[in-house]
């Protein structure tokens, strides 16, 4: 039996970790078998036209967000099968994280929102007008202990949604100015979001400039972080592990993977994962020693009739629980 399965068959029943650019123990979508297979696929199909971009997962089922429509739709990872969760609002669903009751939290793209889905039933448990201003693109999300903190590609802002009492959602969200080291450029602009691994500030990439960016949370306040004069070109997703943070570079069809003080304020690329399964890799989401990646296929026309699909790739790095998560949800200090 190998250690993967060992670990998932020891974890079965028990809380699993989140894995996200901030972490935090998820809860279970779907029953588990007392027995585990002794292999996962290493490519899931994904409905054709469904575009996919986001990606989290949560005890072995991955959750995929479409650019298209919204929908979410929810697979199992041993099998490869899946459906549509939560029927989408008309327009796109990205990034998204897990809580550890089982809810969802998924970054509304152009339609300036977010919204929080109960990943048992599908319901919509929570939804949040950030702006009304254009262009906007809300394109990623990441969880801490009191806040779930969003991007916007096309706005020099970021919005925070301030968690209650026992993850309690509350009734708005907020809105902060970015400044410092961050100008607004034509193109993508803040994309990809984590935590830096003291858990004292957010991490963002900035697409149109390559930067990676250290932000004060409370302030905006925005540093470039130094990493020896390398840029993460075509930055996307972040997925933080520790003081690794996996760097999703899109249209170049690869993963940087950086070295971080815990501080998060300097760095280096420390190697690149690649895969000739990759067809413009967004994002990434871990599960055992797997990061696994939707295919959003931006250079490839979307047809009703267009195949996606879902590349797992090993990260090299053992991760403690059955989806990757390595360190607890933090609040930001």
């Amino acid at each position: 039996m190998s250690h993967l399965v060992r670990r998932l068959a020891l974890l079965a029943g028990v809380p699993a970790l989140l894995f996200g650019l901030a972490s935090a123990p998820a809860a279970s979508a779907t029953p588990q078998p007392v027995h585990q297979p002794t292999s996962f696929p290493d490519r899931i199909e994904l409905p054709a036209g469904f575009q996919p971009e986001g990606i989290a997962i949560a005890r072995g089922t991955a959750y995929f967000g479409s650019r298209a429509n919204g929908d979410i739709y929810a697979a199992d990872l041993r099998s490869g099968t899946g459906k549509v969760l939560s029927a989408g609002p008309g327009t796109g669903s990205l990034g998204m994280k897990i809580d550890a009751k089982g809810r969802l939290f998924v970054a509304g793209a152009a339609g300036g929102n977010g919204r929080v889905i109960d990943t048992r039933s599908g319901r919509v448990l929570a939804s949040y007008t950030f702006t009304t201003a254009t262009p906007t693109f809300v394109n990623d999300v990441i969880l801490s202990k009191d806040a779930a903190w969003f991007t916007d590609s096309q706005q020099p802002v970021f919005y925070k949604v301030p968690l209650g009492r026992n993850g309690k959602l509350p009734a708005k969200a907020e809105t902060i100015p970015l400044s410092g080291d961050y100008q607004h450029l034509p193109g993508n602009n803040a994309n990809g979001i984590s935590l830096t691994p003291d858990g004292r500030a957010l991490i963002m990439v900035q697409s149109s400039t390559g930067f990676l960016l250290r932000v004060g949370p409370r302030t905006g306040v925005a540093r470039k972080i130094d990493l020896g004069g390398a840029l993460m070109t075509n930055g996307d997703g972040l997925l933080l592990s520790g003081k690794t943070l996996y760097v999703v570079q899109n249209r170049l069809n690869k993963i940087a993977v950086v070295g971080l003080d815990a501080a998060g304020t300097k760095g280096s690329v420390l190697r690149e994962i690649t895969s000739t399964d990759f067809d413009v890799p967004t994002t990434a989401a871990a599960f055992g020693d797997r990061l696994y990646l939707p295919n959003a296929r931006f250079s490839t026309p979307p047809t009703a009739t267009t195949p996606y699909w879902v590349t797992a790739v090993p990260a090299k790095v053992k991760h403690s629980a059955d989806d990757g998560e390595c360190d607890p949800i933090r609040f930001l200090k």
